[in-house]
């Protein structure tokens, strides 16, 4: 979907940071993209093809996934809803625990704010091994919405975060794969 001079520029921009935040990971720095207006609007037009049509509602899974999740759902003229790192929300809220390599997390969202059968984009900035993406849906699923897409900026297609995300039967879209 994404073109090949998107590709191009994002690569040109994102910065490659070795040994952060620990030793032999290569972190990919995406803030250089906020320095590019026009960039950020490409990132985000074609972020929201990929979805237009198919989903009614978007949700972005904190912190990155707000910077590119909310002009998303503004761009399709649709709600946009925050998926919270546990213990930032006021009640009424629902959680879901999920495992991290090493321990365990949880995040969550407010209850009341999607519709049974609403169709949903969970949107993130990178995806790597899936877990976090994994209990958003199963939170959208609680709620009787449906998980519909998924888009991310990067995938870290090694870590095979795509498995993870299969049993959604969702659409899954990301511009840059590593």
């Amino acid at each position: 979907m994404a073109s090949a001079e998107l590709i191009k520029k994002l690569e040109e921009t994102i910065e490659n940071i070795p040994d952060f935040p620990i030793p032999g990971i290569q972190f990919k720095d995406i803030c250089p993209i906020f320095l590019q207006p026009k960039l950020y609007e490409e990132v985000i037009a074609d972020l929201a093809s990929f979805s237009r049509g198919k989903v009614d509602v978007v949700c972005g899974i904190e912190s990155r996934g707000y910077l590119f999740g909310i002009a998303i759902a503004v761009a399709l003229d649709i709600p946009f809803v925050l998926i919270r790192k546990a213990g930032k929300l006021p009640p009424p809220f629902i959680g879901e625990k999920y495992d991290l390599e090493y321990g365990s997390a949880e995040i969550e969202m407010k209850t009341g704010h999607l519709k049974p059968g609403q169709r949903v984009l969970i949107h993130d900035d990178l995806l790597a091994t899936g877990g976090t993406t994994e209990a958003a849906a199963k939170l959208i699923s609680k709620q009787g919405a449906i998980p519909a897409q998924f888009s991310f900026l990067i995938d870290l297609e090694d870590l095979n975060g795509k498995d993870r995300l299969k049993k959604f039967d969702a659409e899954v879209y990301s511009i840059l794969k590593y």
